[in-house]
């Protein structure tokens, strides 16, 4: 795939979406960073779910840790790995207080630092909440970049470098939301919905399913 041809598959995702975000619900940046973190193996509407509770009780680095952890996992016990990820959540806020004043730091080897943190988080929260034109790979953009073609790679790390290093300047802000929402709801892993993918012409994915047949008018 050419350099024109991936200009092309982002002005069309652009003209679909204009403003495209995250389905995690948030206010802070903080609140984006707890979010992201149970988000790790579980659907964002789990997510929103759980915080739309949490939230109003607690939605500070200082609250979180007055809340304590075992009332924490009552909060998002619904979700996956809850008790993990509540050790980490009361770690990183302690961690948010102890080093940077209950903020949310903005570079990414202080937000990596964090327990619960990975690479892949920093990036979301980086791009997100403060504007950074990071690509956060998920298993959604990975199979979505490795199926069109648009920046193939054998490992999570691969594909992320190429994302960045081929996406024009003028897309790399919101090229991590317009990937991930097309192989959530398009580009699906087990079949993808080529007969309504607007990049599919330039997708070099061999096994595209059919497009749906043309409506054929009823007999006069």
């Amino acid at each position: 795939m050419n350099a024109s041809q991936r200009a092309e598959i982002f002005r069309r995702l652009r003209a679909a979406n204009p403003a495209p975000t995250t389905e995690l619900h948030y206010t802070t940046p903080f609140e984006l960073l707890v979010a992201v973190v149970l988000s790790a193996q579980a659907t964002d509407v789990g997510v929103n779910k759980a915080t739309a509770k949490l939230f109003p009780v607690a939605n500070t680095p200082q609250a979180i840790l007055a809340l304590g952890e075992e009332k924490l996992r009552d909060y998002i016990k619904t979700i996956g790995l809850y008790q993990t990820k509540a050790k980490n959540v009361i770690g990183l806020c302690r961690a948010l207080m102890e080093r940077h004043g209950g903020e949310v730091p903005r570079t990414r080897a202080a937000l990596e630092a964090l327990p619960g943190v990975g690479r892949k988080t920093a990036n979301v929260v980086l791009n997100t909440a403060f504007g950074e034109p990071t690509i956060a790979v998920d298993t959604h953009i990975f199979r979505v970049a490795n199926r069109t073609g648009l920046a193939p790679g054998k490992t999570v790390r691969a594909v992320e470098d190429k994302l960045v290093r081929f996406t024009p300047a003028e897309f790399a802000k919101d090229a991590h939301h317009w990937l991930i929402l097309h192989g959530r709801y398009v580009c699906k892993a087990r079949k993808p919905e080529c007969g309504r993918c607007v990049i599919a012409d330039l997708c070099e994915y061999k096994g595209k399913t059919s497009p749906p047949p043309t409506p054929v008018a009823p007999a006069a």
